[in-house]
């Protein structure tokens, strides 16, 4: 159960990174300008030398990985080479301690944008012109005349319901997955319970496609076609890929996304849909450098990375191959070893891996192979010689991922993605956890499931922003909605505080961009996070995503 001893070695090392490196919301910090919210430049490109309105002079190399956090944004941080961070002295302070604190908190974030959003429509500024373009924040556009002929602003609403679809995996190797939409239902009872949505109760029409991109096709054709939804939501890499292109030509709100591809952060290309969690491409930046400056003494290191073989794998290997790649002097040799998403097992992998003789082990895979590559490791002897091992950040679950492990999973990394576990000691006392598992609770769910609670992450954002749209002139409509996604800029209850969870139309199409780094500690079950967390709001270039010439363009 001990520490790895390269491990215990470098922790000091490790807490000075962090404290140096979180600088990066300094440099990438928000504007409070009514041209642009909070994360981000009227760029498509931003990074942290261009985040505002101003020219700043000169562009400099773009030295970033496509959809992820800009490694000269983390450089100047960890420099110093920092500006000071505008605050808004006349912003009201609210009690996080308690629930009610929390909601007056939303409340007021909401009539923030409603506020903003509708002083720009009456201003004729945003909103759907009389040319038919949907115009929204930093240079946002959507051609609404090349919506299908029948195509509704108001699909899926009636007195009643908002009607949202919704394909995942609740059978099959990631079938786990699946219980996220549970947790989301859930609190949707609680949203209907009181008071809906502007009087409506949003009801969630779940698709089991088993994580099967060729059924989730079938099924959102389905949900289009047949149920007529509002909008649509889907889990998993490789089948959001194989239907965001139809999403986006039928034009129906497609938010917050359950898969951390980069390529969610196209408001150009596919402006109707975003995602919600960090970017695979940040988290394998973020890799790289945790390697830089923990392991200082062993440079340059051996990487091996276990890499699910489809499009989700794809992306964690082409993020952490570009790092490698730019930093020679860091990562001296990259080995990927690709799985089948179905396998049983990964003893095969897993010993390929130990013949490597790595360093680091980077497991970039999820679902059941998360657990399968923590036992296989273990099992290889490869964590009495590796000076450091990473689970990936849509693997966080405690009760589903780590705890099945047992010891094996204790000393383990994560690039965590800032998300809370419901299940996990540290946060149980909190007021929002304490009332998710209530409600879990009530609904007659296991709130030891700590994906149930992650089912609140999703889905708290996507009704705060279905408010604010009902609030906006024309009341609840789609490209309504679509604008108040854009416009987004909240406060998490599930979300680490120090991480910024907002989306700036064309600029910024990443709605985190931070993270904390944590530890596993097996025997209390819990992710001790070390250091302070890193925030990089708005300073990840976006991704028009090119699978066939090496990921973003």
């Amino acid at each position: 159960g001990e520490l790895p001893m390269g491990i215990r070695r470098n922790l000091l090392r490790l807490l000075a990174l962090l404290f140096a490196f979180a600088m990066v919301a300094a440099a990438c910090g928000s504007s409070d300008d009514d041209d642009s919210s909070g994360s981000g430049s009227d760029s498509a490109t931003a990074t942290a030398d261009d985040h505002g309105d101003d020219d700043h002079g000169e562009e400099e190399e773009d030295t970033s990985i496509g959809g992820g956090l800009s490694q000269d944004a983390a450089e100047k941080a960890i420099e110093g080479d920092d500006e000071e961070e505008e605050v808004d002295d006349d912003a009201p302070t609210f009690d996080r301690s308690t629930l009610d604190g929390i909601w007056e908190e939303a409340a007021y974030n909401r009539q923030k944008m409603v506020d903003k959003i509708t002083a720009k429509m009456d201003a004729g500024e945003w909103g759907v012109g009389d040319d038919g373009i949907l115009r929204g924040p930093a240079g946002f556009e959507i051609d609404m005349n090349d919506c299908p002929a029948d195509w509704s602003d108001t699909t899926g609403i009636t007195d009643s319901e908002i009607r949202i679809g919704h394909t995942t995996a609740q059978s099959g190797n990631l079938a786990a997955y699946g219980n996220i939409a549970v947790g989301w239902d859930n609190y949707l009872q609680w949203v209907n319970a009181n008071g809906g949505v502007a009087g409506r109760d949003v009801t969630l029409l779940v698709k089991d496609d088993g994580y099967v991109a060729a059924q989730t096709i079938e099924f959102i054709d389905e949900l289009i076609e047949s149920e007529n939804v509002f909008a649509l939501l889907t889990l998993g890499s490789p089948n959001t890929l194989a239907v965001y292109d139809q999403i986006n030509d039928e034009c129906i709100p497609h938010p917050f996304v359950m898969t951390g591809h980069p390529a969610w952060g196209d408001p150009v290309n596919h402006p109707w849909t975003t995602g919600l969690q960090l970017s695979y491409s940040t988290e394998a930046i973020l890799w790289g450098t945790w390697i830089k400056q923990n392991l200082a003494d062993q440079l340059p290191v051996k990487v091996a990375g276990l890499v699910m073989d489809n499009d989700f794998g794809l992306a964690y290997e082409l993020g952490f191959e570009a790092y490698a790649e730019g930093n020679p002097d860091v990562v001296s040799e990259y080995l990927p070893v690709r799985h089948d998403p179905a396998a049983p097992t990964l003893t095969n992998e897993v010993t390929t891996i130990a013949a490597f003789s790595p360093d680091v082990f980077i497991s970039m895979t999820a679902g059941n192979p998360c657990l399968l590559a923590i036992q296989e490791v273990e099992a290889a002897g490869l964590l009495e010689d590796l000076q450091a091992a990473f689970t990936p950040s849509v693997c966080k679950g405690i009760a589903a991922y780590m705890a099945p492990a047992g010891m094996a999973a204790d000393g383990w990394w994560i690039v965590g993605g800032g998300s809370k576990d419901t299940t996990d000691p540290k946060h149980m006392d909190e007021p929002f956890i304490q009332f998710v598992n209530k409600n879990l609770e009530d609904g007659g769910l296991d709130p030891a499931i700590s994906l149930y609670g992650i089912g609140y992450t999703y889905g708290y954002p996507h009704v705060e922003a279905l408010r604010v749209a009902a609030e906006l002139p024309g009341g609840l409509t789609r490209t309504n909605f679509i604008q108040a996604v854009r416009n987004i800029d909240i406060y998490g209850p599930l979300t680490l505080d120090g991480i910024t969870l907002a989306m700036n139309g064309a600029a910024d199409g990443y709605f985190v961009e931070g993270s904390d780094f944590s530890l596993f500690d097996a025997t209390e079950q819990t992710w001790n996070m070390v250091g302070d967390v890193v925030d990089a709001n708005g300073a990840s270039p976006n991704c028009a995503w090119d699978k066939d010439n090496g990921g973003c363009r």
